[in-house]
């Protein structure tokens, strides 16, 4: 029996005793048209569209599709619809059990049904992310030659985990999380629907509201807490879903964040920004989510030892050394407890003045390194403590700055090709005020400005 999105065996189960599968699989959409959200992919003529059979084949039959989304905003159950409403012949895969053997065996089963009836297979793939780049090469031909039309779905963004070849001959197509109508909606048909709760119970409108800030924007989630809340009320007698109920069913809201995807990187580039922007409300409501989600302290504590640097700087020069502190505090802690102390050097960071001179002054540095321009060392700052030094002229004529009653030596530096090169602009808020005033005096000292 060749693999099937849902066997033949689930659906009789089903419909004998629908209690048997849960209210998120009970409540999936039949057709294109019960799906919720995504309206931007449902239009006429879209590519989900013809993959349904809702438009011309031959030459311009239906392309291969990625599907990327969070959790819950409706992949699995776009390829479920596809899957009941297609006349072809669709088969199911997982990324997490399936291998190269398995896509061979699909891709040569599509040959054959397409040779020998004219019957063609729709090929549906999850969390195509994580297969292998030869994983994923091996679906290259029967996709380019359209053996398969294949739907592939995914959490983490495609192009850093799909590769360009295969993405280059599918649609990308982009699932929006699910707003709190989209979600609303669902809720109350499945409280209502004879697929559903059949009326069992109510949801009042605050246990309504408190389930949507639950589910995240999550469907499935949404589904799933309503179904237990429903039968934590039915074992009370009671026939109201009450506020209570639902926070003793579930004590935690979703958090949209899957540290091992790009949504790890997109909330650790959220915290640097509003550090960055000095929104320390912000600040703490990402870092709040990467402690929620479970991400290693000791990542987000390198995370603010960089924005210590980067976006801090000098106007603050205690910024990097709190954040030296709380790195080695967290790594001996760990959590609970290091959230106290990455929360203190997030405040203090976002509250910080901002200075980025360090960043653009270095950045400068190694362009002009980059493009060649070097030079020598001038032969007075050369080493001389070898012997033969002072025959070739090296540290002659070097003045040591501590013999000198201003501590500074108005002697060449930098090699004659720099020599009045400037990489260090200095800003002027917090603490580094004092710096601007010092390299002003110095370089005028060194004869490269005057006062």
């Amino acid at each position: 029996m060749e693999p099937d999105l849902f066997t033949a065996a689930a659906e009789e189960r089903q419909e004998k005793d629908p209690a048997a599968s849960p209210l998120a699989v009970r409540m999936r959409p039949r057709t294109l048209d019960e799906v919720v959200g995504q309206q931007h992919l449902l239009k006429s003529g879209s590519p989900l569209r013809r993959l349904v059979g809702e438009g011309a084949g031959g030459p311009a039959g239906p392309s291969s599709v990625i599907l990327w989304g969070p959790p819950g905003t409706g992949k699995t159950t776009l390829a479920y619809v596809v899957s009941k409403a297609t006349d072809k012949r669709f088969v199911e895969l997982s990324a997490i059990t399936a291998g190269v053997k398995e896509v061979r065996a699909v891709i040569d089963g599509a040959r054959r049904a397409s040779g020998g009836y004219g019957r063609e297979t729709v090929l549906f793939l999850d969390e195509i992310h994580r297969f292998s780049k030869a994983q994923q090469d091996s679906l290259l031909p029967a996709v380019e030659n359209r053996w398969v039309t294949l739907i592939a779905a995914t959490t983490e963004n495609p192009y850093f985990s799909v590769i360009s070849p295969l993405l280059s001959r599918s649609l990308l197509l982009t699932l929006e999380p699910l707003t709190d109508e989209d979600v609303r909606g669902l809720l109350r048909r499945a409280l209502t629907d004879e697929r559903g709760l059949k009326g069992a119970v109510t949801l009042p409108g605050e246990t309504e509201d408190h389930l949507l800030r639950i589910a995240g924007g999550d469907a499935r989630r949404a589904l799933t807490a309503l179904e237990a809340a429903a039968g934590a009320a039915l074992d009370k007698g009671e026939g109201e879903i009450g506020l209570t109920t639902l926070e003793e069913t579930v004590d935690r809201a979703a958090v949209a964040y899957d540290r091992d995807g790009d949504q790890h990187y997109d909330v650790a580039s959220a915290l640097i920004k509003s550090i960055r922007g000095s929104d320390v409300d912000a600040a703490l409501h990402y870092l709040a989510r990467m402690i929620e989600a479970g991400e290693d302290p000791r990542f987000i504590a390198r995370r603010l030892m960089i924005s210590a640097s980067e976006d801090v700087g000098l106007a603050d020069p205690h910024a990097l050394p709190l954040a030296v502190a709380a790195a080695q505090a967290v790594a001996m802690i760990g959590f609970p407890e290091a959230a106290l102390t990455l929360s203190h050097v997030t405040i203090a960071l976002a509250l910080a003045p901002k200075s980025n001179s360090a960043t653009t002054a270095i950045g400068a540095a190694l362009g002009d390194v980059r493009k060649g321009l070097a030079g020598t060392v001038p032969p007075h700052l050369r080493d001389g403590h070898y012997q033969g030094a002072a025959k070739l002229g090296h540290a002659q004529g070097y003045v040591y700055p501590h013999d000198l009653p201003e501590g500074i030596a108005a002697q060449q530096y930098a090699p004659d090709a720099l020599k009045d090169r400037e990489y260090y602009a200095p800003g002027r808020h917090g603490g580094e005020a004092r710096y601007a005033d010092a390299v002003e005096w110095t370089r005028a000292h060194l004869g490269r400005k005057r006062p």
